[in-house]
């Protein structure tokens, strides 16, 4: 994923945290494998169980079943390659834009890729804490015309079928794991404004998905989620894959056989080597949670087991998105961890005037703000000052001019500042409170 440069100085305090301790309550980095290619193909997670946990296995990069450039004769119904918005909030610098591609649509389906689309870009906000932040989401629909209709492997191994990206279960000769050519999808998601994740929606009934993520260094986005479009369970695989670029969440699972955890203080900021006692000792990870009563059932606490190992390693809740996918609740720190992640490469706040020249005190002022309703997690709190100073007249106006505002007449230039912060109760890491801030400011001429 992409991370961009923030215009409010919420940038340092990002910048600082790769250097922060261990027990830092910002995540750094996930601890879950990548998508590094090998010499036995790139890391891929799966489940094989809708209702279960989830695994990992090696995948080549590219596909076996990918058509050859597509005849010019399919675009009848659409041209291949056109990109259709499905959210469209903002500018793409201020935005993390989520790139959805068809794959097993022929021509005369692209109107049916573009509704399995939106359907499932709803059904991934309908679940906490994307639903409250959609609108730092731009979200991209590239439609990818296939010789064939389906997807290679549906209903059975032996069944093959030409497509756009190569789509097929039975993928590492499981059954539940669908790959894609990972060039094929790069060169559809470059056709998008910008692209920070992608999903590949492949049209099929069956359950089914995987997620590569880490590959950024190669693909310059840092994850793709494929899942199975008319298939409602699939939905929760993009939400939890999604949830390890964006929140750089650990897998709350574990591996029978795995035994101690081995490392050091993991950086996700959903596993930890302390016990309850020792973290609430130290203010350190979900130490600010602990006792909490948790979406995910039960309260926050130190559950061991996770991040794959059995032993010396814990977790906040028995259960969550990031450890099964029998639920849709990310826990109480996972959610915490998720709006950081949001506002790592997002702005509430948008200039419409240009701040880089002087202005006069009579010249309008303007910003726009990310739609995140009222009612939801979400609590945005835009607020101007003069040289430093809070205009307490204009608190939530997105519309000012700086002599209304108090800017005196005179010599001397003076600065005005529009700043929004999220006061949501989903997080109490002062750390993560500056990430959600950011601030643009304007120089006025006296």
């Amino acid at each position: 994923m992409h991370i961009r440069i923030r215009r409010s100085a919420a940038a340092t305090a990002l910048a600082l945290s790769a250097v922060l301790p261990a027990t830092s309550t910002v995540a750094v980095a996930a601890e879950a494998p990548t998508a590094t290619e090998t010499a036995g193909g790139v890391g891929v997670e799966y489940f094989p169980d809708p209702a279960g946990e989830g695994a990992h296995t090696q995948v080549p990069a590219d596909s076996p079943h990918t058509q050859p450039p597509t005849n010019p004769r399919q675009r009848t119904a659409a041209q291949d390659g056109e990109v259709v918005p499905i959210a469209e909030t903002g500018p793409t610098a201020d935005r993390l834009d989520v790139t959805i591609i068809g794959d097993g649509y022929t021509a005369a389906q692209q109107e049916d890729f573009l509704q399995d689309a939106r359907a499932k870009w709803d059904a991934v906000t309908d679940i906490e804490p994307y639903k409250s932040y959609e609108g730092l989401f731009n979200v991209w629909a590239v439609q990818a015309v296939s010789q064939d209709s389906g997807v290679t492997g549906d209903p059975t191994q032996d069944v093959t079928r030409n497509t756009a990206l190569g789509s097929y279960f039975f993928c590492d000769e499981i059954e539940r794991l669908i790959c894609v050519d990972l060039d094929k999808t790069k060169s559809y998601a470059d056709k998008a404004p910008a692209t920070d994740l992608v999903i590949v929606v492949s049209n099929s009934t069956k359950y089914g998905g995987a997620g590569y993520s880490g590959l950024a260094g190669d693909y310059g986005y840092d994850g793709v989620s494929t899942l199975s479009s008319d298939n409602a369970q699939s939905t929760l695989i993009a939400a939890h894959e999604m949830a390890h670029s964006i929140g750089l969440l650990a897998d709350e699972y574990q591996y029978d056989g795995y035994g101690a955890y081995p490392g050091d203080e993991p950086a996700a900021a959903n596993v930890s080597k302390l016990t309850a006692d020792r973290m609430a000792a130290q203010g350190a990870k979900w130490a600010d949670w602990l006792g909490e009563t948790d979406p995910s059932g039960g309260v926050v606490d130190t559950f061991e087991g996770g991040d794959y190992y059995e032993y010396g390693i814990y977790r906040p809740t028995a259960n969550s998105i990031m450890r099964s996918l029998n639920t849709d609740q990310f826990n109480l720190p996972g959610r915490e961890a998720m709006i950081a992640g949001f506002y790592r490469s997002a702005n509430a706040l948008t200039p419409l005037a240009d701040p880089a020249t002087r202005t006069s005190r009579f010249a309008r002022l303007s910003v726009s703000l990310a739609t995140l309703p009222a009612g939801t997690l979400a609590r945005p709190q835009l607020r101007w000052y003069v040289d430093g100073r809070e205009a307490r007249q204009a608190r939530g106006r997105t519309s000012v001019v700086p002599a209304a505002l108090g800017v005196p007449s005179g010599r001397r230039a003076h600065t005005v500042t529009a700043r929004v912060v999220d006061r949501t109760a989903a997080v109490r890491s002062a750390e993560v409170r500056a990430m959600t801030s950011n601030s643009v400011t304007w120089t006025i001429k006296g």
